[in-house]
């Protein structure tokens, strides 16, 4: 008789936190550093913010996970070929944002256990799997990493998004459409999270996509801002809540239908390109957007022209993905 698997751990290894704490401490105080120092920045909201975060700091006593998102990105510097609206790495973003430890045991009845019990990639020690039973993912079904959701300590985490999904830099600092994975992690998880919307710029002049050499070091002298709206999530009788209550109907009815249930972030092909399923999550992120917009006209500027926010104005860019386009935007793939 198979042994039932050992639970995860409650949290990643002490090496793990210490390196970790020693990599974002060394991250984010550069960052503070050249932003307040080497430029101007003001912050705008934060009081309300920081209430928030308090209320986060136990994790035990979380009672939902946390999206903020910004637009305007200046560079990333990575861009996976595998992504996508139902990517594997969505099905644990989507844990993330839920309550349990979410973990795979192996099963000989319906999977193999892993040839190789060490992740191919990246090299790191991964502290779930065995021969018996494993707690990892695969964003390709070669590549092996240890799940973010298999630890208790990451229930309702904090995810930050860049809705837009790739570089872009409007002269009149208008938004692209949004991407519609973000409707995935507010209509899944198991609670509705808080929704902190909010807008940020400067950092494209930092990095414009137009600067010349030496294109790798950041400009200075700018003046940056970042403004923080009011929570648009979390319980109470809000869009995003009751856009839940028609997405859980969607989930049951399709659930009855198949006589099957679905594990967390797992969908079904009726759930990923459904009439009513499309439906509501390209309403999920028309409500995101507006919420971003309302922090963008609290900064000041003039509402956007409403084509903005439709994918069939994009389009005319026509097949140019990269570069000055003719509205004077710079784009660049993230």
């Amino acid at each position: 008789m198979d042994s039932e698997p050992p639970s995860p751990p409650a949290q990643p290894s002490l090496p793990w936190r210490i390196g970790s704490a020693i990599v974002m401490g060394f991250v984010g105080g550069g960052a503070r550093l050249f932003m307040y120092g080497a430029n101007s920045t003001e912050v705008h909201g934060l009081d309300g913010f920081l209430r928030t975060l308090d209320r986060r700091k136990y994790s035990a006593r979380r009672e939902r996970g946390l999206i903020t998102g910004q637009t305007l990105p200046a560079r990333r510097l990575a861009h996976s070929p595998l992504g996508g609206l139902f990517q594997p790495t969505m099905i644990e973003a989507i844990r993330l944002m839920s309550r349990h430890p979410f973990t795979t045991p192996y099963s000989p009845t319906t999977s193999a256990p892993p040839a190789d019990p060490s992740p191919t990639s990246p090299d790191i020690t991964d502290p779930f799997s065995s021969p018996n039973h494993t707690y990892t993912y695969s964003t390709d079904g070669v590549d092996t990493f240890p799940a973010p959701s298999a630890y208790a300590n990451r229930r309702y985490s904090w995810i930050h998004i860049f809705p837009e999904g790739r570089v872009h830099q409007h002269p009149q600092k208008m938004m692209r459409y949004f991407k519609w994975g973000v409707a995935r992690l507010i209509l899944e998880p198991d609670v509705c999270p808080d929704i902190v919307p909010m807008w940020i710029e400067g950092t494209d002049q930092i990095m414009h996509e137009s600067r010349t050499w030496p294109r790798f070091i950041p400009r200075v002298n700018k003046r940056c801002g970042i403004w923080f709206g009011e929570n648009v999530g979390g319980e109470g009788n809000t869009v995003f809540n009751e856009l839940r209550r028609k997405w859980r109907e969607l989930v049951e009815e399709d659930e009855k239908k198949e006589e099957r249930s679905l594990a967390m972030g797992v969908l079904s092909d009726g759930l990923k390109y459904g009439k009513e399923a499309v439906a509501l999550r390209e309403e999920c992120t028309r409500q995101v957007r507006r919420a971003v917009l309302a922090v963008r006209r609290k900064r000041g500027l003039p509402d956007e022209d409403a084509k903005a926010g439709l994918v069939e104005t994009w389009r005319a860019e026509g097949g140019k993905r990269e570069g000055k386009m003719e509205d004077g935007s710079w784009v660049k793939e993230a």
